[in-house]
């Protein structure tokens, strides 16, 4: 079983749209998925009820609970379990880190997301986790992606695949779907796929944790 935690300290990045869309998609590739939600927000559980009983399945975990319930699940049918944090540095999210195979860390193009990013790579070094920046809710073109992408790629390691801030994403949160299943065809379910493809490939292999 893999782990792979969402995870910035900054509100509003976009992990529970981008983790609820890749947990579909490796689902459509025939793994076996599951989401635990620690943010209070509930969105990704109310993502879930929409889906009257279709998988992925969504549990809401309380910040204290997490390790208990990764220990529940680990070694059992799922293939990939994906962690939704709160955008808060708190003892719970710093376990979930600390039980990541790979951590995501999402980032817009914007100065205040690349200034947010210090405290989680903080938390991350520490702990010796493999992590990778994804650029999301882009632009479809700006400088600023190109400057973003420069700074991350000094942070650490960039996936190749940015997500574009396209209508269809959210669109399938109101719907209780993923990108991948409301519009197959779509350039944002393309997007997500790839996204998917490159985690996967990534998970399959010991990841060298980048220096800062």
């Amino acid at each position: 079983m893999k782990v792979i935690t969402l995870v910035t300290q900054k509100g509003g990045s976009g992990k529970t749209t981008l983790c609820v869309s890749l947990a579909v998609a490796a689902q459509e590739a025939g793994h076996t998925v599951c989401i635990l939600e620690m943010d209070r927000q509930a969105t990704a559980t109310q993502w879930a009820q929409a889906r009257k009983g279709e998988p992925p399945e969504v549990a809401q975990v309380a910040a204290d609970r997490i390790e208990t319930t990764l220990e529940k699940v680990r070694g059992g049918e799922f293939d990939y379990v994906f962690i939704d944090t709160p955008g808060i540095d708190s003892p719970g999210t710093n376990a979930a880190i600390r039980h990541s195979d790979l951590c995501m860390i999402p980032c817009r193009p914007t100065p205040a997301d690349l200034r947010a990013i210090g405290p989680t790579l903080a938390t991350i070094h520490r702990l010796e986790k493999q992590f990778a920046f994804v650029l999301n809710q882009t632009p479809p073109k700006s400088y600023r992606v190109r400057d973003t992408a420069e700074g991350l790629k000094v942070m650490g390691l960039l996936a190749e695949v940015n997500i574009v801030m396209r209508n269809d994403h959210q669109d399938a949160m109101g719907t209780g779907q993923g990108v991948t299943e409301m519009n197959p065809a779509g350039p944002a379910a393309t997007e997500i796929r790839s996204l998917w493809s490159w985690i996967e490939n990534r998970t399959k292999e010991p990841i060298r944790v980048e220096a800062a």
